[in-house]
Formats: C-alpha cells, structure tokens, sequence
C-alpha cells in the first residue's frame, strides 16, 4: 500500500526542481514573478501554477551564481550515478538466474545504491529536512544556525586573535619594510599621493565654511585679541636687545639710508628746498641743497662707521626704555591694547577670518586639483621619502614594527571578545534559510563529491562483501 504525506513548507512538490537548480525563465532577484500584479493592474487571485520553484532567500552575487550552477552540475551527476546503479541492479536481479555471474554485479549495484542513498542523507541532512520528513539532527545548519555562529566566533577568537599568533604574524611581515618597498616606487608614490588629493579635495568640499570661520576667528580672539600685547612685546624687546640685535637693525637702516642719499640727491635737494624762503637765488638754494646733502652724507657715514657714535647711545636708551614701558609702564600698556583693539575689532576680525579661510580653500583646491602643482610634487616626494627611510633604515623600521605590533597586541588583547563577537552577531542576524543557502553555496559543490565517493565505495564494499559470502559458502 502506497504512503503518502503532506509536504511540508518549503518542500518541492512532485515534478518541482530541488532546491538550488535553476529553471528556465526564473525571474532575477527584484524581478517581479508571472502572474504578479504590476502597479496599477488588478489580477484576481489564482492558484499557483504547479512545478514553479519558490524564489531563494539570499540574493544572488554574479560569483554565487556561478558556483550554484557549479552546485547543479555536481548534484545531477551524482543522482546520474544513484540511477545508474538502480538500473543496473534491476537489470542484473532479472537476469542472475540465468547468468549467475550477474549475482556480482547486482551485489555492486546494491551496495552502491546503500552508499548513494545514506550519502545523500547526510548530505541532504546538513541543509534541510530530507524529503521534507522532520528527523530528528537534520537540517542542522538552520536549526543550529547560532550556535555555530558562536563557536566559529570563539574559534577565532581563540586561534586567530591572540597576541602569540598576531605577533607572529606581524614579525614574519616586516610591516615597515614592506611598507616603504611599496612607498618608494614612483608609481605608487603618485598613486598614493592621488588618493590623498582626491580626499583632500573631498574633505574641502564637506567642510562648512561658516564653521571654519568661526574656527579661525575664535582662534585669533583667543589668541591675539584677549591676551595682552605690550608685557610679552616688552619682554622680548628687552632679550633681544640684551643681546645686542638691535644693533644689526640700526646698521641695516644706516646703509639704506645712505645708499637712498647716494642714489637720489636731486629727491633730497626738493625736500630742502621746499622749506627755504621762496625769495632766496636760486643759486643760494643749491648752495644750501649741496651743503645739507653733503652734510647729512656724512653724518649718516660716520653713524654707520662708529659702533659708540651718540646717535647709536641714543637709539639704544630709546629702545631700552621703550621696552620697559612696553612690559611695566600702564599707560603705554593701554596705549597698546587700544591701538590693538582698533585693528582687531569684531567686523575685521571677522574679515580677516573669511579672507584667510577662502585664500587658503581656493590655494588648496586649485594645488589639489593640479597633478603638476608644487602641493602635489611636494607630497609625493614626501611619499618617497618616506618610503625609502622605511625601507633603508633597519633602526627606524624596527621601531615602528614593534609600536605595530604593541599596538595590535593591545587591541588584540583588549577587544578580542568584541571582535570576535562580530562574527557571532552577523550570524544571528541572517536568516536560518539564507544561511544554510550560503554555505551550501560554498561547500556544497565538494560536499557532492562524498555522494559520488559513497556510490563508488558502496560498489566496491558490496561486491567485496557478496565475494567473501560466496567463497565462504564454496568452502564450508
């Protein structure tokens, strides 16, 4: 008497493909399915047409559908060989009577239908319910979807990510060194330095310029507006003339001083004859102009050549006494912060802030943008350089290789669990189908290979066991 049961969800009706085999005409992830209501149309309900598949649960990359029609492949053949091995054990059961030779063969068709059968089974058994019966430690996989989702975290949390292993790692690489092999090649300099400007470029444009501006203008209120000018300028003022630095100042504006007197007579002959009486000859004032030039010549001569020169004396007490003020005298100090706040005050500083942010974005952008600019030539030289220390400096390398390896060691150490518990999460999170789909996807082209195995040994095993029966019977 025939059995019969009602299929369970998700199992193929009678003439359905088995899951994973595709069908001509299967409509594409996103696509929608014959018979379905496209908007704006109203279809009454019908049955389903009997022997379409259901759509799979994973969407499909280019790479997993070429291994599930890998997958396919591997399925038909090994249920080539379960038929095979049925028809030849039909055949040769018919026909042993007759041709008792065949008893052999019909032991090797048996035994490989056996093997095929319950290697099938466990197969079958890792991914799904076979033929839909709900046995007990089947379809493992989706049943048992996160506890293997926390053993393979703890796996390799455990083998991957502890300190020996990383360090181990990191030591056989010899980051630095590699690092600079690749840095120091031009091309990847400029590639390296391509990438940078992209980002650079990026950054520019996500910046908000409002913000950068009140970035800047908060930066110069805090620094050159709120703190008192005049004391540190009066500090320095007094060091540098401690040191005598001034005195290079003076001889500077000395020599410019004469060499302008030198070059321009006829400009400094105008400025004194523009303040002599008008009814002065003219000749008196070129008198005049040539004695003042000659005088004034000489004077600044003999300031330039006289380091203890009066004039010298004067400007050094001038200075010193200036610089006191600046540091302690309270009127000049005031002096100073109102000069100082009638150049930085709100709207100009405001200014300034804008002015500064938007020659700095323009300058960049245009350098960034440039392949040929100096930002750019700059940074990939930097690149190279970089990289040729890396490579050439054992000293340097070793150094930033262990930082490297303390560093991952740290994080190793501090966030296995967490890193580790990634793993378990993502896995909890699919779907019990779709997870048994994708690792089905993966392994189960191999996993055909232990049905195909089964047949074959199941063959041998059979003929071997049917051989030792009939030489036993032969013998005793």
């Amino acid at each position: 008497m025939a059995l019969t049961r009602e299929p369970q969800p998700g199992e193929p009706t009678p003439g359905q493909p088995t899951p994973g085999e595709p069908t001509p005409g299967q409509p594409t992830p996103g696509q929608p399915t014959p018979g379905d209501p496209t908007p704006g149309q109203s279809t009454p309900g019908r049955p389903k047409p009997r022997g379409t598949r259901q759509r799979r649960t994973a969407v499909l990359s280019p790479a997993d559908a070429a291994r599930l029609v890998a997958l396919v492949r591997m399925k038909r053949l090994a249920l080539a060989l379960l038929l095979l091995m049925a028809i030849v054990f039909a055949v040769s059961f018919a026909l042993q009577d007759r041709i008792p030779a065949l008893q052999y063969v019909r032991a090797a068709a048996e035994g490989g239908m056996v093997g095929a059968l319950a290697d099938w089974f466990a197969v079958t058994a890792l991914f799904r319910y076979p033929l839909g019966l709900r046995i007990p430690h089947t379809n493992i996989i989706a049943s048992r979807k996160d506890e293997i989702g926390a053993s393979l975290g703890e796996f390799v949390g455990t083998n991957f990510l502890s300190e020996q292993v990383v360090r181990g790692k990191l030591d056989s690489i010899g980051v630095s060194r590699r690092l600079g092999t690749w840095l120091k090649q031009p091309d990847n300099a400029r590639r390296l330095t391509d990438e940078i400007a992209v980002a650079g470029t990026g950054l520019l444009t996500l910046l908000s310029d409002d913000a950068i501006k009140d970035l800047i203008e908060t930066v110069a209120r805090e620094h050159l507006v709120r703190p008192e000018w005049a004391p540190p300028i009066g500090r320095v003022g007094a060091r540098l003339l401690a040191s005598g630095q001034q005195h290079a100042v003076v001889d500077l504006l000395l020599d410019r001083a004469e060499g302008w007197l030198i070059a321009h007579p006829e400009a400094f002959g105008k400025a004194v004859s523009a303040r002599l009486p008008s009814w002065l000859p003219g000749f008196v004032d070129r008198l005049v102009d040539d004695r003042a030039h000659r005088e004034v010549l000489g004077f600044v001569a003999s300031v330039r050549a006289d380091a203890a020169h009066p004039l010298r004396e004067a400007i050094d007490r001038y200075l010193v006494e200036l610089a006191d003020d600046l540091e302690h005298d309270p009127a000049m100090i005031n002096r100073v912060e109102t000069l100082k706040l009638e150049l930085l005050d709100s709207a100009r500083l405001r200014e300034f802030a804008s002015e500064t942010w938007e020659a700095v974005k323009v300058s960049l952008a245009a350098s960034l943008g440039d392949p040929e600019s100096d930002l750019r030539d700059g940074i990939r030289a930097t690149v190279i350089e970089v990289g040729e220390r890396l490579a050439g400096d054992g000293a340097l390398g070793g150094r930033i290789d262990r930082w490297i390896a303390d560093s991952v060691s740290y994080l190793v150490r501090t966030y296995r669990d967490e890193i580790a518990g990634v793993i378990t999460e993502t896995v909890e999170r699919w779907d019990a189908a779709e997870t048994s789909e994708k690792i089905e996807l993966q392994v189960g082209r191999d996993l055909q290979y232990i049905r195909i195995n089964g047949t074959v040994v199941g063959s041998l095993a059979g003929l071997a066991i049917f051989a030792i029966a009939q030489a036993a019977v032969t013998l005793f």
